[in-house]
């Protein structure tokens, strides 16, 4: 734990009615005695107090101060809250009044979470919970993370670790022991544990990808040939005019994105240039960027033309994949009645003059995110360190179930331990805290 005492804006940038300014370290109490006057506050009590600068006592606000003293502290030092208008001259005010302070010095990003974890208030994936409940911006995003910050991938992953260290003491001890009788042979009787778990960790690992891909987000890129209405309908599905409609071909000549959510998912949404040969290069490079955003996406939805219906566009009717949806656009000037399937693929008629079958679409979109990432009877997976991490348990079980019953079995159990601690923080993982921590926000 560092010595020294960090400051930091807590609340956000933005200018709102109060803003919290947060103290942590040895110095926090001096801190609050010197802007917010003596003695200090009740812990855990909020007390109204005027702010001064502490050499000049010039008056920067009236506002409620909040003393934490340690370890009984988000952070597990002396911590102190500054709660005052939350306008730009108050705060750079009372931030140049603690900056004045010997022993203080602004904090990095991250670095109140970091302190919290080096002070053993939460594990690592905890923190990275803190981080994403941050960034959440949907419903699906904020049960996730709050799930993960409360402790579900701690306790789950720690459950483990313990079963692991207890069949390695069990299997050690038969090593070290070998010439007294401990009864029924440890090491075969580890045998059904051993597998059992591997076969946790193994459905624990086939999700789908649920976990991150909520966390970072689900991509649809819209396609099809020019003017079949595929700005029109990105337009419809966000709820708002993002990108400029026009009967001209070729109007869109690069990728235009809107994030929405999508029953509970954040969903980013591309719209595409029309795909078609062209000598124009500026428009030759858009269809270029479309087939590229096509082949990263998620999802894709294959616009097709409801005026022109039979006749199809060959170069959509080859994009539909395992993972596309067809849409007959123009439905409303449909010559017949809407067809049941395009390409082999259930279709959505949908009438982007109208609204027609929107709603409809909407629907099949968010079905289809939940048949691609059923939710897990367990909590899900987050990020690729997590899942890396745990292959590596997983292989080392699986080595140890497949191999000889001796000393090497062991060892196994501790590469497999060791792998689920760098998750959560149990062994040395310097080399991990500044990837974890580099994304927070300064005051978090």
């Amino acid at each position: 734990m560092s010595g020294d005492t960090v400051f930091a804006l807590s609340s956000g940038g933005a200018r709102a009615a109060i803003a919290v300014i947060r103290v942590s370290g040895p110095s926090a109490g001096a801190a609050l005695e010197a802007i917010g006057g003596r003695p200090l506050p009740a812990p855990r009590e909020a007390a109204l107090r005027r702010f001064r600068t502490p050499e000049a006592g010039e008056p920067i606000d009236r506002g409620l101060c909040v003393w934490f003293p340690g370890p009984a502290s988000a952070t597990g030092e002396d911590v102190a809250e500054f709660h005052v208008h939350g306008g730009p001259a108050v705060i750079a005010a009372l931030v140049d009044a603690l900056a004045a302070l010997p022993g203080l010095r602004p904090a990095e990003p991250g670095e109140f979470t970091r302190r919290a974890f080096e002070a053993g208030r939460l594990d690592l994936t905890q923190a990275e919970g803190i981080a994403d409940l941050v960034a959440a911006e949907t419903e699906a995003q904020r049960r996730q993370a709050l799930g993960q910050m409360e402790g579900a991938l701690h306790r789950l992953y720690d459950g483990w670790r313990a079963r692991l260290m207890a069949l390695r003491a069990s299997v050690e001890a038969a090593i070290d022991f070998s010439d007294q009788d401990l009864g029924a042979d440890p090491m075969a009787a580890a045998a059904p544990d051993l597998a059992a778990l591997e076969a946790e960790i193994a459905a624990h690992l086939d999700d789908a990808g649920r976990g991150e891909r909520l966390r970072a987000g689900f991509t649809i890129a819209i396609l099809g040939a020019p003017n079949v209405g595929k700005s029109s309908l990105l337009n419809r599905l966000s709820g708002r005019e993002a990108a400029i409609v026009s009967t001209r071909a070729g109007t869109t000549r690069d990728v235009v994105e809107v994030r929405l959510d999508l029953a509970g998912w954040p969903v980013t949404l591309a719209d595409t240039a029309g795909l078609r040969e062209s000598r124009d290069e500026i428009e030759s490079e858009g269809v270029r960027r479309a087939l590229a955003r096509a082949a990263d996406a998620d999802l894709a939805l294959v616009v097709f033309d409801g005026a022109l219906w039979p006749e199809a566009d060959s170069r959509s009717l080859a994009l539909l994949g395992d993972a596309a949806l067809p849409v007959l656009n123009k439905s409303d000037l449909l010559a017949g009645p809407a067809p049941a399937t395009i390409g082999g693929h259930a279709a959505h008629a949908a009438s982007c003059l109208t609204g027609a079958g929107i709603d409809a679409l909407l629907e099949a979109l968010a079905e289809d995110i939940a048949r691609r990432y059923p939710a897990p009877a367990v909590p899900a997976l987050t990020r690729a360190r997590h899942r890396q991490a745990v292959i590596e348990c997983r292989e080392a079980l699986a080595r140890a179930v497949a191999g000889p019953a001796d000393e090497r079995l062991a060892e196994e159990l501790r590469v497999a331990a060791h792998a689920l601690g760098r998750i959560t923080g149990r062994v040395d993982v310097e080399a991990v805290l500044d990837l974890v921590f580099r994304d927070f926000c300064i005051g978090k």
